[in-house]
């Protein structure tokens, strides 16, 4: 449903952009101006730009989707880890994948103190379980199986996938929003459209407000769209990665164990992006510090680390 609903999204975004260009003035007898869209200017200009953006979003799009990984590990500073670095974690990763019938994933490792673990990648190629230094040195043998057999799990239930093509979706319509708004602005602001549209400084002021609208108007479906992403992996997926742990290791207060201390020292110090978070097995809520963030929180992906637990203790 992301996949049809993303382009559809897009162009619609353009069609509304496009309404400024179709936006004309008339007089009337008395000398008053009024305003109505000419749809037929609307409707030529989008058909001459929707091609251009089609392929500069696809172009996108394959970028993303193909080096998905790279980006991740560039934004983490994860390093792909090898047995002989670690034989405990390599041993680990592999004696679970051997116990659910999976193709074993890539483990890469961030070198930071604070607690952190997260699963990426769309497909046997890509799939990584990625684990920082400070949950490898504090949690024990048996919480950092339960950890391990988490992430392992959102593998299996393609978690991954549909969250990495959403993150890459939004990604694409909020920097397209962002290049369309500036455009337009600056043709508006430096005289490239009001003059030509009408030589009464009104009529500028007007045409600014207009594109303000249709930018504030592109904007909330943007917000709404990376709302409704983030439902990708919803809450219950988090439940089912948890039992789906629980039931890898058979020993459920392992990771319960393990998400109370990691619920201590959250997150990764030198990385504030949202989307990159959306990966983590407990989102860093101190991240969230602006209204919008705020008003994210209220549609998390991540249940409450404290019913987590509960239910696991009750596993």
């Amino acid at each position: 449903m992301l996949l049809l609903m993303f382009p559809f999204i897009i162009l619609g975004m353009l069609w509304v952009f496009c309404c400024i260009f179709g936006l004309q003035s008339v007089y009337d007898e008395y000398g008053n101006t009024h305003w109505y869209l000419n749809t037929d200017i609307v409707n030529e200009t989008w058909l001459g730009w929707a091609p251009w953006a089609v392929a500069i979003v696809a172009i996108w799009l394959l970028i993303a989707y193909t080096f998905n990984a790279q980006m991740i590990q560039h934004a983490t500073g994860a390093k792909p880890l090898e047995r002989r670095e670690n034989p405990r974690i390599y041993n680990m990763v592999e004696n679970l994948c051997m116990t659910c019938g999976m193709d074993m994933p890539k483990i890469n490792i961030i070198n930071d103190p604070q607690l952190n673990a997260f699963a990426s990648g769309i497909n046997k190629k890509s799939y990584t379980v990625t684990l920082t230094t400070g949950i490898i040195n504090y949690l024990d043998d048996q919480e950092l199986e339960g950890v391990i057999a988490h992430e392992l799990t959102h593998i299996r239930n393609r978690d991954t996938k549909v969250l990495i093509i959403s993150i890459v979706f939004v990604g694409i319509l909020s920097t397209l929003l962002t290049v369309l708004t500036n455009g337009i602005l600056r043709m508006f602001l430096y005289g490239g459209l009001v003059s030509r549209r009408s030589d009464e400084k009104n009529n500028g002021g007007v045409a600014v407000i207009v594109v303000i609208i249709a930018a504030v108007i592109c904007a909330s479906i943007a917000y709404f769209l990376t709302m409704l992403t983030r439902f990708a992996i919803s809450r219950k997926r988090e439940f089912m990665a948890d039992a789906g742990g629980a039931e890898m290791t058979r020993n459920p207060l392992a990771l319960a164990s393990a998400l109370r201390k990691i619920s201590g020292n959250p997150g990764l110090g030198h990385v504030g992006r949202e989307d990159v978070a959306q990966l983590f097995i407990i989102h860093p809520k101190k991240m969230a510090q602006g209204f919008f963030d705020r008003m994210q929180s209220l549609f998390s992906t991540h249940p409450s680390t404290e019913e987590r637990i509960r239910i696991l203790e009750q596993f």
